[in-house]
């Protein structure tokens, strides 16, 4: 399977044309039988999206960087003005646009202003729906943004914050939201501190496991940040984790160190939290693929890059990894919640390391994880691309159930006569639940209340093509921000239900319960789903709040 998904670049130019056409029927024909289908939703966006995040309103915010010259998307005057800077190296002038607004109703894309450079940056969701946008580089390394986002008619903008900055240059850092409504910002590069919006007294606190992680290639940047239903902060960076008070800025409990090398950036491989169901007094974390130490230092392109997992049990008593292995080796690749409670990793490479053109041979083939399968029967390959997604890529689950994929620039600045050239093509990739033969067992989401409080019972209306056998769950699954091979703020939460009942009128009643507190899901907007053996519904927004 390795050879057919993508022979190594030494040897694809070497190979015979009647063999290599043998190859790719071989490949062809293993395409057709696996499960899952790619669409393109559009041609040309415009820029590539190296921060991409899905709003309550059915549109996703694009974002790239500003110090890269032009873009395919010109801003349109005088809604959104031109962003002067005497000091750009490129452009003094730049009336491109560097992030935009998809409408996923229509697939047309709507240019947004961003004056401050978003390059590594990082973000977040805020209860009331707006997306923080926090750090970047040069002019936008202290600069706090905010997009409050409006139906797809609307013309909402980026806002930068001139009332508040942030207390250290955040470049590479990460997002999380905690259960107060405030966000943490943890880390970037020589930030090894935490700080919070909106600002705690004292501004940044220093963590010094952030520094104890680094090493002479960094690989403690974007770090792995999860909210654990105890109301500490799994953080992971390079080959360890630990537990952080945030309430108390220190360190609570200290994990072992995961076999493999290291794995966030610039080494990165992805890291997700299961969904967090039943009492919601247990969190597993899974932690997947990387590249070997040196691989950065070294500028090698053809190391090969990691292949295992790392899962463990960050709630239990005495905790430890349990490693299994993924089909292919990867970097950069993209861990997405599905409703169901899988995982689906998409994206990156399988040689090589972050950076400007320092990988190879991309990794086409999806990967479905199935977290309540057996060690060794967890992963599922599925139907490839052929679109190479590599340095600067992301992927988001949609309200219908799909995963938007999105970016890849491996270049410095955008460059299209190239090997792996910038991509500016959008992709919709849609994993097995949603094929024609499962239509019969899609429901239908027909009535939800559109706010719930903590702890509170509430009942939601679901249709059904064929009789229900069986538990319909309500899942909320959160929108996060997407960058750098780390969904920040990722989160899905399993209600409690009861058995679905007929109403008499040919939908079925499930009695629900909303999650007990903000530990277990901050608040703010969720798409809710329903899912009926496997398949779920189309989403519905939902604010969870006190």
């Amino acid at each position: 399977m390795e050879l057919l998904a993508s022979p190594s670049r030494q040897w694809r130019f070497l190979l015979h044309p009647l063999l290599f056409t043998t190859i790719s029927l071989l490949a062809s024909f293993a395409r057709a039988g696996l499960p899952g289908t790619w669409e393109l939703l559009v041609a040309d966006a415009g820029i590539a999206s190296m921060h991409t995040a899905v709003t309550r309103f059915n549109t996703v915010v694009l974002l790239d960087r500003t110090n890269i010259g032009p873009s395919r998307l010109r801003l349109r005057l005088p809604h959104g003005g031109c962003r002067h800077n005497p000091r750009d190296a490129v452009l003094k002038r730049d009336c491109y646009a560097h992030s935009a607004v998809l409408d996923l109703a229509t697939n047309r894309i709507r240019p947004l202003t961003i004056l401050t450079d978003t390059w590594c940056s990082s973000g977040q969701f805020l209860p009331d729906g707006s997306l923080l946008q926090t750090g970047g580089d040069l002019d936008g390394v202290r600069k706090i943004r905010r997009f409050e986002p409006c139906d797809a008619a609307g013309g909402c903008d980026w806002v930068e914050l001139d009332h508040v900055e942030l207390a250290d240059g955040r470049w590479y850092g990460t997002n999380q939201i905690l259960p107060d409504g405030s966000v943490i910002v943890v880390g970037g590069r020589a930030a090894n501190t935490v700080e919070y919006y909106p600002p705690r007294e004292g501004g940044a606190v220093f963590f010094p496991f952030l520094a104890d992680a680094g090493d002479k290639q960094m690989d403690n940047l974007y770090p792995y940040v999860h909210l654990l239903p105890d109301g500490h902060l799994f953080v992971f960076a390079n080959d360890r984790a630990v537990s952080f008070d945030h309430k108390l800025a220190r360190v609570v409990r200290q994990y072992p160190p995961l076999e493999g090398g290291p794995r966030n950036y610039p080494s990165a491989g992805s890291s997700a939290m299961l969904a967090l169901d039943g009492a919601y007094d247990t969190a597993v974390i899974v932690v997947c693929g990387g590249a070997p130490y040196g691989a950065f230092i070294e500028r090698n392109t053809d190391e090969p890059a990691r292949g295992s997992c790392g899962r463990i049990v960050a709630t239990a008593a005495e905790p430890s990894w349990e490693l299994e292995d993924m089909a292919f080796g990867r970097i950069m690749g993209d861990m997405v919640m599905l409703p169901t409670g899988d995982v689906l990793i998409v994206n990156g490479a399988q040689a090589g390391t972050q950076g400007f053109e320092l990988a190879s041979d991309p990794c086409l083939y999806p990967l479905l994880y199935r977290p309540d399968q057996p060690a060794g029967l967890r992963f599922m390959t599925l139907t490839p691309t052929t679109i190479p997604r590599l340095y600067h890529s992301t992927a988001n689950l949609l309200p219908d159930g799909r995963v938007l994929i999105a970016g890849s620039n491996p270049h410095y600045f955008y460059k299209f006569n190239a090997e792996f050239p910038t991509e500016l093509r959008i992709e919709a990739f849609s994993p097995e639940y949603l094929s024609p033969d499962r239509a019969n067992l899609r429901p239908a989401l027909d009535e939800i209340p559109a706010a719930v409080r903590y702890g509170e019972a509430f009942d939601v209306y679901v249709s059904v093509p064929l009789p229900v056998v069986g538990i319909v769950e309500v899942n909320l699954n959160s929108a996060p921000f997407a960058t750098h091979s780390f969904s920040q703020g990722q989160r899905l939460v399993k209600l409690a239900v009861t058995s679905a009942v007929p109403d008499g009128s040919g939908r079925y009643r499930i009695g629900c319960t909303a999650p007990p507190n903000a530990v277990v899901a901050p608040p703010g907007y969720y798409m809710a789903f329903a899912v009926n053996q496997g398949v779920p519904s189309v989403a519905c927004w939902v604010q969870l709040a006190a």
